[in-house]
């Protein structure tokens, strides 16, 4: 089951990559909730979250943690919110966004909108991090 996601890992299409392994991928939302606000993805296509093995599952938060953690060191919030919605794109993925209050995880409010070079810029300070 290819996705955008599928093309994206084969890099057919580019993305502001965060960290990436042999297993999973992190990049910038391209329409985000919050800057700094990343995908992590498993390379292995499955749709839903809960279809991923449970080594395999583990191993994906273990790598989210990482991620977080960095992201926490450049975009000033509160906490790392992480959700799992899984309806947009037919590939597993877990969004870690920036927050500072509950409210900013609503999917329902308008997304951020930033120029390719701000989202490359915001790629590197969290990949340096």
């Amino acid at each position: 089951m290819a996705s955008i996601f599928s093309s994206i890992i084969s890099g057919e299409i580019p993305a502001h990559k965060i960290a990436e392994n042999e297993k999973f991928l992190a990049f910038l939302d391209i329409s985000p909730l919050a800057e700094g606000h990343t995908l992590i993805i498993p390379k292995q296509e499955v749709d839903y979250i809960f279809d991923i093995p449970d080594a395999l599952l583990s191993e994906y938060m273990v790598f989210a943690k990482q991620v977080a953690k960095k992201i926490e060191k450049v975009i000033p919030c509160a906490r790392i919110g992480v959700s799992v919605v899984g309806l947009e794109v037919p590939h597993a993925h877990i969004h870690l966004i920036p927050i500072n209050s509950v409210s900013d995880m609503n999917f329902a409010k308008p997304k951020l909108s930033f120029s390719q070079e701000e989202l490359a810029q915001t790629a590197e300070k969290i990949r340096k991090a």
